[in-house]
């Protein structure tokens, strides 16, 4: 009778210890990037046995974008703090990554000429100048260029740059 009970604790334990390879076999392996990652716009993503990818900007994942998961899946996505997690057979562990935000006026060659650009990743507010005299105040989205004036102050949250 003991011996009977020896053979099912080492079918048990045995069969214990398949289960958990098992499920660690299917748990999508997350390459990249890393818990808390910053960047400024598009992310690449590396994991292996997953299926999809969801990206919300809450935990619980209430609204989530989904991405159909191919090699060196690549997301753009504007300034702010997200959560991801990996879908395979099972889902990944939640991690979390910032986009920060650029704010950045530039001089780009224009027809012949140059102009200002928005160079960043966000709007601006943009205040245009002839010599000393403010002449208008303009909004610019992400590569459009500001005309008119001889100098600009742009910004966003108080982070003033003159061109």
């Amino acid at each position: 009778m003991k011996s009977v009970y020896k053979v099912d604790l080492v079918l048990v334990v045995v069969s214990l210890v398949v289960l958990i390879g098992l499920v660690g076999y299917a748990r999508p392996l997350v390459i990249a990037p890393l818990d808390d990652y910053e960047s400024f716009g598009e992310v690449l993503f590396s994991i292996e046995k997953a299926d999809y990818l969801l990206v919300d900007d809450n935990v619980d994942f209430t609204t989530p974008d989904r991405y159909e998961f191919r090699d060196g899946l690549k997301v753009d996505l504007v300034p702010g703090k997200y959560y991801w997690k990996a879908v395979g057979v099972l889902g990944s562990e939640i991690r979390s990554l910032m986009i920060n935000s650029v704010v950045s006026l530039e001089l780009r060659e224009i027809d012949g000429g140059y102009g200002v650009v928005n160079g960043g990743n966000v709007r601006l507010n943009v205040d245009v100048y002839d010599g000393d005299e403010l002449i208008e105040k303009k909004k610019v989205g992400v590569g459009e260029f500001v005309n008119g004036g001889d100098k600009y102050v742009g910004g966003q949250d108080g982070r003033d740059i003159r061109y």
